[in-house]
């Protein structure tokens, strides 16, 4: 699944190309939504909030979308065959004169009015990319369940927005946390989260994600999909799982000397 630092890029991008313009066409390819047209409105803007994607027009509606793992946005020249997939899997479709943006196999589309976003949106915690990020706010969030692991906290989109299963990875690791530790036993909770937010903005301008520093190829991450590979500092083969509550399982990566489960070594924590 995308995270916020790609999602806020394609927002970007979407918003450059939308922002402004009269669309000259709208279809909504859902039961829900057919027959729905905002033909004549103008796009006002596109903007992120975490993983998911708002579109505000001047008539007071906004579309909500989702890309979660297989969704993506493409854009065309009036004319231009589209190439995102079948036609079957075109799920929205917005056109203005110089441009069609199509959205393929999004699995949320939802129209509603601008006035009552957080219908969909209000129960996010702080956008670690967003204006309303706040640190203070979040680390209040996770502290509330101290029990539960910081591999699920940080995870947990009404704790903070936007971060994924590669920066829990690799946020983990550079602070020496194994990601079942219990929240509450992470004395470097606020660095964990300062961190992660470092580092989606590092990346939040390119298509690459890197914690590395290293851009190249099978370079760009210490733990993240390095399974039985080396750990980059101190050679031990890397561990993966899956876990969290049923149904919700998410892989996880780590390495057992850097980032022991430790009650005591993590409390002592990395140097900042």
């Amino acid at each position: 699944m995308p995270e916020g630092d790609t999602v806020w890029r394609v927002c970007r991008w979407l918003h450059a190309v939308l922002a402004g313009q009269v669309l000259t066409r709208a279809e909504f390819r859902v039961p829900k939504l057919a027959g729905t047209d905002l033909g004549g409105a103008t796009v006002v803007n596109v903007t992120s909030r975490g993983k998911h994607q708002l579109f505000r027009f001047d008539s007071g509606w906004s579309l909500h979308t989702h890309l979660r793992m297989d969704g993506a946005w493409r854009t065309y020249r009036p004319g231009q065959r589209w190439g995102g997939g079948p036609e079957h899997e075109v799920r929205v479709l917005l056109s203005t004169a110089e441009t069609d943006v199509v959205g393929y196999r999004l699995p949320v589309v939802e129209l509603l009015r601008t006035a009552e976003e957080d219908q969909v949106v209000g129960h996010l915690g702080p956008d670690l990319l967003g204006p309303d990020w706040d640190l203070e706010e979040a680390l209040g969030r996770i502290r509330a369940r101290p029990d539960r692991s910081i591999g699920e906290a940080l995870l947990d989109q009404r704790n903070l927005a936007g971060i994924g299963t590669f920066y829990r990875a690799e946020v983990l690791f550079l602070q020496g946390v194994h990601p079942r530790t219990p929240a509450g036993d992470v004395a470097n909770l606020p660095r964990v989260v300062l961190r992660s937010r470092q580092l989606m903005q590092a990346n939040k301008e390119r298509p690459e994600q890197v914690t590395t520093g290293d851009l190249r190829a099978g370079r760009r991450a210490y733990v993240f999909e390095r399974a039985g590979q080396p750990c980059r500092r101190c050679r031990t083969p890397i561990r993966t799982e899956e876990f969290g509550p049923a149904g919700q399982e998410r892989r996880s990566y780590w390495c057992p000397t850097c980032q022991p489960l430790s009650s005591l070594s993590n409390r002592a924590g990395p140097a900042p």
